[in-house]
């Protein structure tokens, strides 16, 4: 929270979404709208995928962030969807159609990157 109460500024609203995608562990894989809510930008789905299209950092691994249903949101053939589809599989993952197999659809990018809450 800021001190002054004002709205968070478009760098540090960037800073956040990059931290939640850096904190995607190898293998696995979030949507738009999880990293979205992570980084405390709920509904932001389209703005965490506008960022991750202008990211010239090689090392931020955003090849996985994926649509809400497990598919690659890059158009089919462009350089881009072949380099996030051979990014994925050197992670272990199945990739067929431009969907992820195997994945687990979790509700929130919590479970995904911490596992379930304990009961």
């Amino acid at each position: 929270m800021h001190a002054h109460g004002h709205a968070p500024d478009a760098d540090d609203i960037a800073a956040r979404i990059l931290a939640v995608v850096r904190a995607i562990p190898r293998g696995q894989v979030a949507g738009y709208g999880e990293v979205a809510r992570r980084a405390g930008l709920p509904g932001r789905a389209r703005l965490v995928a506008r960022l991750l299209s202008h990211n010239g950092d090689r090392a931020l691994p955003w090849h996985r962030v994926l649509r809400s249903d497990g598919r690659i949101a890059l158009p089919e053939g462009s350089t881009e969807y072949r380099e996030q589809c051979a990014r994925l599989r050197s992670e272990g993952l199945r990739v067929e159609g431009g969907r992820v197999r195997g994945a687990r659809a979790v509700a929130t990018v919590d479970a995904q990157v911490w596992g379930p809450a304990p009961d």
